[in-house]
């Protein structure tokens, strides 16, 4: 008997979710807050460098919300999210 390639795909655990991620202040830039889509346990993403909605790199910290209630938030994020 023979079964599918779908059959025998691992089924993903859950929707991706979002958490918040701080960027590096960069010359005249200030360091902002970002949105990052994880598809791993935020167990195994806290403190990597991700990409974020908006295309930046920043470090993930699992312990801050998403959207976050700080003023400094990246305005591509924030819309990006909504």
């Amino acid at each position: 008997m023979r079964t599918s390639a779908l059959a025998s795909a691992p089924a993903l655990a859950s929707a991706p979710a979002l958490v918040a991620a701080r960027s590096r202040a960069h010359g005249p830039t200030t360091a902002l807050w970002h949105a990052v889509e994880v598809h791993r346990p935020t167990a195994e993403v806290d403190g990597a460098c991700e990409l974020t909605v908006c295309g930046s790199l920043a470090r993930i910290d699992v312990d801050q919300p998403w959207p976050t209630p700080t003023r400094d938030v990246c305005p591509a994020c924030a819309v990006l999210t909504r």
